[in-house]
């Protein structure tokens, strides 16, 4: 019997996938072999010596502490493009927001409770609310993952020119985009040459702070920039001071922070991204099949940390070798196989930057003496074997 221990609140329909002979799943649950998380910081828990995974249902992954769970060969799992479609509608939006003045206008409509001729007033108004349509205007996108696709693909059906930007695109997304959309070789491509901005790249070391004072620079006068991605990728002061020089007509953020609130020209929305129930019971539904597959198999899809490594399921024992990605550890770990007259069926070893993750399938049972060995072994971090 697993444990699977939940923090929040996560969706039944998620908790339904386990099965109940296997697993005993809930937040109450102790000593967990994994966890679901959404939102809860699991920076200050302890991190069990059998916890095998971490899974976050939704994209970010900041609340959970990924150098220490490496360490352990702890596999931490999120589930990228569970979440595209809300946040796509939520982008469509935010396109229109930043055009029409449409907020600016609710809030004013609201003030004319104690007006006698409410229609006379807003016919008098609400030329202080208008703006430009989108349809005809230039979009870049930059990031072109499971959101940014399916905005570029919408975009152009609404009647906008659409460039995209990401050196790094999947060949899924390849796949899936629209032969409409316009490769941009640069960043500066997209900055010189549209209307509007939408950024939907993760907060790393070289994306954070990318809309700076530079970037504004190079951009349209009256740009619109939207970032509903992660608050750290705009610098705040340079968003503000092209603001108050015109040179950005809005900006649209799903990252409200103390400095933003307030500035006429930024609409903060309280991170509603992906706040739909469709949304979250995708992303939990994800992130619980994630674990049971792993659990159950070794296989890995969708970690943060360790890289993607699957074989095809079946009745064979499976070695699972979390180690360092150095030279000789393959090596090393087959001829302590080869040694103890084990033979291997099946074997894929992987790497992502420091980490690497070995799956083997062996014919036969593996002793706890080989297991030892494997696991004394110079940079494994951990060994788990998995028999059916």
């Amino acid at each position: 019997m697993y444990n699977i221990k939940f923090y929040n609140k996560i969706a039944k329909i998620a908790a339904d996938k386990f099965d109940k002979e296997k697993y005993n799943v809930g937040e109450a649950v102790e000593n967990p072999d994994a966890i679901m998380v959404r939102s809860a910081s699991l920076h200050e828990i302890e991190l069990g010596e059998n916890l095998l995974a971490i899974a976050r249902a939704g994209a970010g992954v900041n609340n959970i502490p990924i150098d220490k769970c490496s360490e352990k060969g702890i596999v931490v799992f999120n589930t990228p493009g569970a979440n595209a479609n809300a946040v796509k509608e939520l982008a469509i939006a935010s396109l229109i927001l930043s055009s029409r003045k449409i907020v600016k206008g609710i809030e004013w409509a609201q003030s004319l409770s104690s007006c006698d001729d409410v229609s006379g007033a807003v016919e008098k108004g609400k030329s202080e609310f208008a703006g430009p349509e989108i349809y005809g205007k230039t979009l870049g996108i930059i990031g072109l993952g499971a959101i940014g696709v399916q905005l570029a693909n919408i975009a152009t059906h609404l009647g906008m020119t659409v460039y995209g930007y990401d050196p790094y695109i999947t060949v899924d997304s390849a796949w899936m985009l629209t032969k409409s959309v316009i490769h941009a070789g640069t960043l500066s491509e997209i900055y010189e040459k549209c209307d509007y901005i939408s950024v939907h790249v993760p907060s790393t070391p070289e994306t954070r702070g990318m809309i700076n004072e530079d970037a504004i620079s190079q951009m349209k006068d009256g740009v619109r920039i939207l970032n509903l991605a992660r608050a750290d990728l705009a610098d705040a002061q340079a968003v503000k001071k092209a603001i108050s020089e015109k040179k950005v007509a809005c900006y649209v953020t799903d990252f409200p922070t103390k400095e933003l609130l307030g500035v006429d020209g930024i609409i903060t929305i309280p991170h509603l991204g992906a706040s739909t129930p469709e949304s979250e019971d995708n992303c939990a539904v994800m992130a619980a099949k994630e674990l049971i597959r792993f659990i159950e198999t070794g296989c890995i899809k969708n970690s943060v940390n360790f890289p993607d490594a699957i074989i095809p399921d079946t009745d064979n024992v499976r070695v699972c070798v979390f180690h360092k990605n150095v030279p000789s550890i393959v090596a090393q770990t087959s001829k302590v196989l080869s040694d103890m007259n084990i033979n291997i069926e099946n074997m894929v070893n992987r790497s992502k930057k420091e980490n690497a993750y070995m799956l083997i399938e062996v014919n036969g049972d593996i002793s706890k003496d080989a297991e030892d060995r494997i696991r004394s072994i110079e940079n494994v971090m951990r060994v788990r074997v998995i028999r059916k």
